[in-house]
């Protein structure tokens, strides 16, 4: 016991110590076992900021660079493929992919991503962090590839619906990274930092979303001289934007792979605390049990029985209903807009007219500056404050803003347009901004902490997938309601909905409770005393 009194006298955290009578062995047994947890609980959650929460947030987050790379370079993407497959189509619908299918195209992933993120989160609490951790990023790297090489088949199906098929199953992985990253991380991170981690890890999206655009640049620019002088050779840049998808992906699948269990899981799921013991031993360098004892263990796993009975109780299923209603409220108008950002910069006169590399070119552009000075600060500017101002204050913060800035966007859309194009981008970039200041980030940290270790998974994905739900709403509403009255002329009143979707988003915000701060046993305490 002496290298657990030296470390938790490091740590500030006093060790559990227990007078147990050696007539009773396994009462003995008992208090050793809750001692090892206590002091191997204590070890995470006050262990000093280290290399390995460093990587872990890089494993983590260079799936989420993938992730969002993958599903934004399909905006860029599809605008290409209008030159390519389109173009001899005839008036306005040359050298554009038609509405319905770049709506299909699009929401593929959205499709894909609501089963994988239930059943991936279902899957981490059944079976283990561990074991299914990697799964998500190899379909994720395969359907990347196979996408890219999308084709017409001999009879029947277009290269769309091929790549539909494709991007269906990469939404699948794609889902399944939602809840098994957020949880990892929530559960290696210590209180102090842990907002901040998962911030991070969610932040990748934005570097992503970047990255998308940049690689588009950069291959147009390789390919200039080709395009101009025969369009269809574009047919070229969309395979090499998307396959280029796979780099980070394969740079972090080895790491996924070879991550150790978290050992909360292992505690409360395995009951297995000699090996929970070792994990951390080798995790962060402080031993905190001898692990030279063999115990026997006997998993308890989690059942839907067990996740019906604890969520009857309306105290714990307004948690739920809280982080399913906000996420899928946010999803709405986040994808709603950032889907479908080439059209709001073709609307706004961004976009322009052109040779197909100029315009190409310069959609590319707006989407850098749009993310550059709205997404990306949004992110970062929460992964610095939100464990100091707090994941509910962030999120009531984003959503009232974001609720008044879509009412002047949408109401004031014309008048806005026809006085300063400059000012309608301010005011854009500033709804981009607190959108991740905001509900986009916070939608996804509160359920990687709110919920009890056994349903964290589960309840994280379920969360997750209702956010999808609304992305494919609003992919579905968008392209349905966009052309109303003329093209693009419904966008005024789309945004107007998106405000409206913000205010059920901030009522719904009151369901949640505020995490920073407190340790996720802490968050969970009652729920495991009423069980």
């Amino acid at each position: 016991m002496a290298d657990v009194q030296d470390f938790t006298a490091l740590q500030g955290t006093e060790p559990v110590h227990h007078a147990v009578s050696s007539s009773d062995p396994l009462k003995n047994e008992a208090d050793l076992d809750y001692e090892m947890r206590h002091n191997a609980l204590a070890a995470i959650d006050n262990a000093k900021f280290g290399w390995f929460h460093v990587k872990a947030c890089m494993v983590a987050g260079v799936g989420f660079f993938t992730d969002s790379y993958d599903i934004f370079a399909i905006n860029l993407c599809s605008l290409i493929m209008g030159y390519v497959y389109y173009a001899d189509a005839a008036g306005d619908a040359a050298n554009t992919t038609p509405t319905k299918i770049d709506m299909w195209v699009k929401g593929a992933t959205q499709l894909g991503c609501i089963i994988g993120q239930f059943g991936f989160g279902y899957l981490a609490d059944r079976l283990g962090r561990k074991r299914i951790y990697g799964v998500e990023l190899i379909i994720i790297i395969v359907c990347t590839l196979g996408g890219s090489f999308a084709g017409m088949t001999a009879r029947g199906l277009s290269v769309y619906w091929v790549l539909f098929i494709w991007r269906f199953i990469l939404g699948i992985g794609i889902g399944g990274d939602y809840p098994v990253s957020a949880i990892i991380t929530s559960e290696f991170a210590t209180t102090k930092n842990r907002g901040a981690m998962i911030a991070a890890v969610f932040a990748m999206q934005g570097f992503g979303i970047v990255a998308a655009a940049i690689v588009a640049i950069v291959v147009l620019a390789c390919f200039k001289g080709a395009v101009d002088g025969d369009q269809l050779m574009l047919d070229y840049v969309w395979r090499i934007i998307m396959g280029l998808g796979v780099v980070p992906g394969l740079v972090a699948l080895y790491f996924r792979l070879t991550i150790p269990e978290t050992p909360r899981y292992t505690l409360d799921v395995e009951k297995n605390t000699q090996r929970a013991a070792a994990d951390v031993h080798k995790t962060l360098g402080h031993k905190v049990a001898d692990e030279s004892v063999e115990r026997v263990c006997v998993a308890d796993k989690p059942t839907w029985t067990e996740f019906y009975h604890h969520f009857k109780h309306w105290r714990n299923l307004r948690v739920l209903v809280g982080t399913t209603v906000t996420w899928f409220a946010l999803d709405v108008a986040f994808y709603g807009i950032n889907l479908n950002s080439s059209i709001i910069l073709q609307a706004i006169g961004f976009a322009g007219k052109g040779s197909p590399y100029k315009v190409l070119l310069k959609t590319a552009a707006g989407n850098i500056i749009l993310n550059l000075l709205g997404t990306m600060p949004g992110y970062w500017v929460t992964v610095f404050t939100i464990d100091k101002l707090g994941r509910r204050t962030i999120q009531f913060i984003g959503f009232t803003v974001l609720l008044v800035l879509f009412c002047i966007l949408g109401f004031g859309y014309h008048k806005i347009l026809d006085k300063s194009v400059a000012g309608f981008v301010v005011l854009f970039t500033l709804a981009q901004f607190f959108q991740n200041f905001g509900p986009n980030t916070t939608t996804f940290i509160i359920p990687a902490e709110a919920f009890p270790t056994r349903f964290r998974s589960t309840c994280h994905g379920i969360s997750a997938a209702c956010g999808k739900v609304g992305a494919v709403v609003a992919q579905l509403g968008f392209f349905q309601l966009k052309d109303r009255g003329g093209k693009n002329a419904f966008i005024p009143q789309l945004i107007q909905i998106f405000a409206l979707f913000m205010l059920v988003g901030l009522v719904f915000t009151w369901f949640v409770p505020e995490t920073k701060g407190k340790s996720l046993e802490e968050l969970s305490e009652g729920e495991n005393a009423r069980e």
